[in-house]
């Protein structure tokens, strides 16, 4: 927990944190045993097959690695099964007649699974033997360490040895006579051992860890450390004196130094190692590792440090340390009896030791480990946190509250977070170790409660994460350490806070983290107030979805009284100014929520606490205070109207005037401008919504006319806003004005106020004509929004202008949002004015204009725009089906009779031929609406009448497909939507929207578009008159689509993949039936003068699939064909010449058997992208054997 580090900068928290939990997370447990033993035993069983066929060696490597790999989470499930793979594997090592690379490949299993296990555990399994040293060692002899591929081989080697050199014999009775010929002498195997360990301590992969390994193991063994041990800690200190952080080669050698060193002191009995300490702590403080910008440096110096600082000091347990219970349950349960009985004190006294002297080096280890706190990394910080425990373990009382002092002056503001970090790890050890007495707990605790809200801004985003973190992991660390009764005091302060981390911290880590405190003081305190409930409610997977901490997961906890107000001071002071844009809406609406459990405080403190801060010069505070007076106002006033209070109770009038003057305050000091102005207009835009819905008191002030224009302003001047926060200004703008017009310009009677006579509508209307889009979309919605009051005797021109805009113009074509807008709110305006059938057109929808808005909205599904952002007219398409949808459900509620059946007829099939077009999410909301026309019944039966087909259809699209089928996904889309092609009323439209998805680019459409539109022609290839009623419906949509490239070159690929599939081989039988004749005369009319490459090479493999009718339609379709073959296009020739040659092969009767191996010959050989007039010739040789006129070159008209 207090070891993750901070995210990136500025990261987004929100998607990763709605995700659900990683899979391997839900897995952590779930493994009872070693489930893979058999197959491992086989794997490892045949490596000496494996070895000659190196692709199936790193087979057998990578799948092992996955079979070991589940078990990183649950080493311990191998224990039982390490010692028979570890006999397997070194059977082939210590086999003679093993070659080098079996044994090389039996040592990178071994590396796999001391790497899941831990090298510690598999250290005792090694044969260590007085026999296996000199095998062991000889082995060595074969490796060479610059060698990258057998590390693996070195590594276990040293881990072996390391085992090994434990025997419990004089290495000398091994060594034998050394001399072996006059003049020459053998080395010892001592010297052997040690010349290898200092070899590899300065290699650069993971063999030098192992050697730090066989370092410690090896000089402390009481017979090495009397000759050898001087030696080798001279040669350590030297190769740090002569090695340089700034080069690679320095840190790969101080890196292994420093690792065997700290081993050493750690292993080495103190005895030993005491007469060497002060020089090693003098060299290393020569080497000025806290400078280097190598972390593992820092972290092994650090590391170092601490050990010869256990080394200067006496190994003893404090008696002055505080206890709590003991290691055993059996006398915990005793000790807990016995306290039952006689109550427990602890008696703070000091050391009463003789003789306790501390080496004046111990202060400079101290110093050293106090810097280490501060380290810019998590690791270095760590060590350092745990040496300070251990060091601060075996001094006297005085100085280890010395040490706790220095570890409080991290928590200085003037501190960075590393620092704040660090002295929260150390704190936490100190903890856990007894050291920290209760006495100090007041101090500690102040500086806790602080950390666990610490937070600095840097530019656009914060640090602090991590300080939270650890902050935490304090608080769980005092849970296990203290006796209840001495963190009794402190209970409240520490709940809250906790209980605030756990719903209100911005990051998920934190939230968990505080969770889990909480939850460990409430297992072993047992002191936290309504702890059971709020964990039941607040647990790991219930924090992680941020809003619902905010919005829900608060409102609960905060119905405990201990916890409302310092919830409420919390978002007041913390989070209501927080960075993130984010944090401070959800903390206004977090605000809402909680100022109804303690009203009375929220007005009388937490008000005019919010109301000063909406004049701070800080823009996150000035936004999220708006923001939080908005919610708080809203929130009180509908306490007040639920308890039939006036609202006064709650808001005085100080409070009323202080939120009337907020927009003025901000207009005055040109707080409106700029980038913070849009966080501004946004906010106050909120504020208009809240106090107009909460009838404040300011009908006739003059602060409605600021309210008016500032609302104009914003929806005029949207096009000066960035594009990502536009959307929501302008969604914020008209929900103000709707709520604005609602309460001040309309009178009790119904009728139009002053203000709202005033040409509010006429100046919107004016706005509609506006050269920029966004204004444009602004003033739809706007109008929109408007009462029906305000658009009485208005609506003809209202829906005018409108109409106007959703018209494509060559000035505005790309204006699609401005499209999309305006029929949102002619949809809007519909449901606002209300339908009767008699009624005037200015006033209400009635039976004069209900036919023009369905014109207007029956065109919008034609807008197909595309510009440099793609397919633009979706949003209109999209936006028109809502409209369409909303319109016709409200007239068939209301007034049936003015939905005409050709009006129902058009929308349904346009509808449906949307729910058929290419792109995943317009086609499911198309199909989403059609099943709500088809389904959508009242009590007196279908709310729409004059659906065509309805009974079919209801059978084709039960009811129960609204929920269960995914519309999204083509392949549960499209085969019921070609269903539709077998009713005459639909096919048109669904074969238009069909063509442009099987003929499209995206696979997955194309796909199971293609098999649905071929499954329904298999269905239909008996039925004569259904199969020509298909193929005159797709006739009928090329011809409507001539020359439209959208629909007619995605209809040339569908023909082509019908044509090739058969669909229309039952017209063969005729000769020159009048499908094919008027095809081709289609597709010739298409491509005539065409450039476009893509629908010429379409249109080749048309022509090519015409061949198979009979007739004397094939004679010109071979001339098309032949023509294309001297195309001005290169690509266009090679094209046709290539489906050429595969159409003759396909189609065997087209070409006469005496003439068809020439014909091969020539469209094979020649060079069809060669120059014009040589491809001719060959051409017109083609042309006299295939029976086709020579087409003559027309010659152009000479100018006169």
């Amino acid at each position: 927990m207090a070891l993750s580090e901070e995210p990136a900068a500025g990261a987004p928290e929100d998607g990763p944190e709605e995700a659900p939990e990683d899979g391997a997370l839900a897995r952590g447990g779930a493994l009872e045993s070693f489930g893979d033993s058999a197959e491992t035993r086989a794997l490892l069983g045949r490596l000496r097959a494996l070895l000659g066929d190196r692709a199936a060696r790193e087979g057998a490597l990578e799948r092992f690695r996955v079979i070991m790999d589940k078990y990183q989470e649950q080493p311990h499930l191998l224990d039982p099964h390490l010692e028979w793979m570890m006999n397997l594997l070194l059977d082939i090592v210590q086999d003679k007649t093993s070659p080098a690379d079996l044994v090389h490949l039996a040592f990178k299993f071994l590396y796999i699974i001391t790497k899941v296990r831990g090298y510690k555990t598999f250290l005792r399994l090694f044969p260590h033997e007085v026999a296996d040293v000199q095998p062991v060692l000889d082995m060595f002899t074969n490796q060479n360490p610059k060698d990258h591929e057998t590390w693996e081989t070195r590594y276990m080697l040293l881990l072996w040895l390391s085992v090994a050199c434990l025997i419990p014999f004089d290495f000398s009775r091994l060594d034998g006579n050394l001399v072996t010929q006059p003049g020459q002498t053998r080395m010892s195997i001592m010297d052997r051992i040690l010349q290898i360990a200092k070899s590899y301590l300065v290699v650069s992969d993971k063999a030098r860890d192992a050697a730090a390994v066989l370092v410690s193991k090896f000089v402390t063994r009481p017979d090495v450390k009397q000759k050898k041990m001087a030696g080798f800690l001279d040669w350590s200190l030297c190769t740090l004196a002569r090695s340089s952080f700034q080069t690679i080669e320095g840190v790969i050698a101080m890196d292994g130094t420093l690792q065997a060193l700290a081993q050493i002191f750690k292993h080495g009995k103190r005895e030993d190692c005491l007469p060497y300490a002060a020089t090693v702590l003098q060299c290393l403080d020569g080497c000025r590792l806290p400078d280097s910008n190598q972390t593992l440096l820092r972290k092994l110096g650090v590391k170092l440090v601490q050990r010869l600082g256990l080394t200067f000091l006496k190994p003893r347990v404090a008696k002055w340390r505080y206890q709590r219970g003991c290691r055993s349950l059996a006398a915990n349960l005793q000790l807990s009896a016995q306290s039952q009985r006689e109550p427990r004190t602890h008696a703070e006294t000091p050391d009463g030791e003789e003789g306790y002297d501390v080496p004046e080096e111990v202060e400079s280890v101290i110093e050293q480990l106090l810097v280490g706190l501060k380290d810019k990394d998590t690791i270095v910080r760590w060590s350092a946190a745990k040496g300070t425990g251990r060091v601060a373990g075996r001094l006297p009382q005085e100085l280890a509250d010395d040490v706790l002092g220095s570890v409080l002056d991290c928590f200085s503001f003037q501190e960075t977070d590393n620092a704040w970090h660090g002295g929260c790890l150390a704190l936490a050890e100190l903890g856990r170790r007894g050291l920290l007495l209760p006495s100090r707990l007041a101090d500690v605790v102040a500086v806790i409660l602080k950390a666990l809200t610490y937070e600095e801004k840097r530019g656009a985003c914060s640090v602090g994460t991590n300080v939270r973190d650890a902050a935490c992991y304090v608080c769980w660390a005092f849970a296990r350490a203290y006796e209840p009764q001495e963190l009794q005091p402190f209970v409240a302060k520490i709940s809250s806070a906790l209980v605030i981390a756990t719903v209100f911290d911005r990051n998920v880590n934190c939230r968990r983290a505080a969770s889990a405190a909480f939850q460990e003081n409430v297992g072993r305190q047992g002191t936290f107030p309504h702890g059971i409930d709020i964990l039941t409610t607040a647990d790991y997977f219930a924090v992680g979805n941020r809003s619902n901490c905010f919005l829900v997961i608060s409102k609960f906890i905060a119905g405990f009284p201990e916890y409302t107000q310092p919830m409420i001071n919390h978002l007041v002071t913390m989070k209501v100014n927080h960075w993130d844009g984010a944090i401070r809406e959800l903390s206004a609406k977090a605000l809402h929520n909680l100022v109804q459990l303690a009203p009375e405080y929220s007005a009388t403190h937490v008000f005019p606490c919010l109301l000063a801060m909406t004049r701070s010069p800080d823009l996150h505070a000035r936004h999220g205070a708006v923001l939080a007076c908005a919610e708080v106002a809203r929130s009180l006033h509908t306490l007040a109207v639920r308890e039939d209070r006036p609202v006064a109770d709650f808001l005085d009038e100080t409070a009323v005037q202080g939120l009337k003057h907020i927009h003025q305050q901000l207009y005055d000091r040109h707080l409106y401008r700029g980038l913070g102005g849009e966080l501004m207009r946004q906010a106050v835009c909120i504020l208009i919504e809240s106090l107009s819905l909460s009838r404040m008191p300011f009908r006739g002030d003059t602060v409605i006319d600021g309210w008016q224009w500032l609302i104009n302003d914003t929806l005029r001047n949207l096009h000066l806003i960035s594009s990502h926060s536009r959307q929501q200004i302008k969604e914020a703008a008209v929900s103000a004005l709707a709520a604005l017009c609602r309460e001040y310009y309309t009178e009790e009677p119904g009728q139009a106020g002053p203000a709202g006579r005033e040409g509010l509508v006429k100046q919107y209307l004016a706005e509609l004509q506006s050269p920029e889009e966004m204004t444009r979309c602004g003033f739809s919605l706007a109008l929109g929004a408007l009462p029906s009051v305000l658009l009485k005797g208005e609506l003809r021109q209202v829906l005018a202008g409108l109409r106007a805009v959703t018209q494509v113009s060559r000035e505005d074509v790309s204006f699609a949002e401005s499209r999309r807008d305006a029929l949102k709110a002619i949809a809007r305006i519909c449901r606002t004015v209300g339908v009767r059938a008699e009624g005037t057109p200015d006033e209400v929808v009635c039976r004069e204009n209900v036919s023009q808005i369905y014109c207007t909205l029956l065109d919008s599904l034609s807008d197909y725009t595309t510009d440099s952002r793609g397919d633009v007219g979706a949003w209109v398409r999209e936006a028109a089906m809502t409209s369409l949808m909303d319109l016709t459900l409200l007239l068939g509620t209301e007034q049936p009779e003015l939905i005409e059946a050709p009006v129902c007829e058009r929308v349904m099939c346009c509808v449906a031929q949307q729910a058929s077009e290419k792109i995943d999410r317009f086609r499911a909301h198309a199909a989403q609406v059609f099943m709500t026309l088809l389904h959508a019944a009242g009590p007196a039966g279908p709310t729409v009448p004059h659906v065509p087909h309805r009974a079919e259809l209801e059978k084709l699209f039960p009811r129960s497909d609204v929920a269960s089928v995914n519309w999204n996904a083509p392949s549960q889309a499209f085969p019921r939507i070609t269903q539709l092609l077998g009713l005459p009323t639909y096919r048109y439209h669904v074969l238009l929207g069909l063509a442009v998805s099987v003929g499209g680019l995206t696979e997955s459409t194309v796909r199971y578009s293609t098999q649905s539109l071929f499954a329904y022609v298999r269905g239909i290839q008996n039925d004569p008159q259904a199969l020509e009623g298909f193929a005159g419906a797709l006739l009928q949509v090329f011809e409507d689509n001539l020359l439209n490239d959208r629909v007619s070159v995605p209809l040339l690929k569908t023909l082509d993949q019908m044509l090739a599939n058969g669909s229309f081989d039952a017209f063969t039988a005729d000769e020159d039936h009048p499908f094919c004749v008027r095809l081709l005369a289609l597709c010739k009319e298409e491509i005539r003068k065409s450039k476009d490459v893509q629908k010429l090479r379409s249109s080749v493999a048309v022509f090519c699939g015409l061949v198979q009718f009979p007739g004397g339609v094939r004679k010109k379709v071979l001339l098309q064909l032949l023509l294309l073959l001297c195309h001005p296009f290169p690509v266009i020739r090679k094209t046709t010449a290539s489906q050429v040659y595969e159409m003759v092969l396909t189609y065997g009767g087209v070409v006469g058997a005496d003439v068809l191996d020439e014909v091969m010959a020539v469209l094979g050989s020649t060079a069809w992208d060669a120059e014009l007039p040589l491809v001719r010739g060959q051409r017109n040789h083609l042309c006299d054997l295939l029976g086709v006129p020579r087409p003559q070159l027309v010659p152009k008209p000479a100018a006169r």
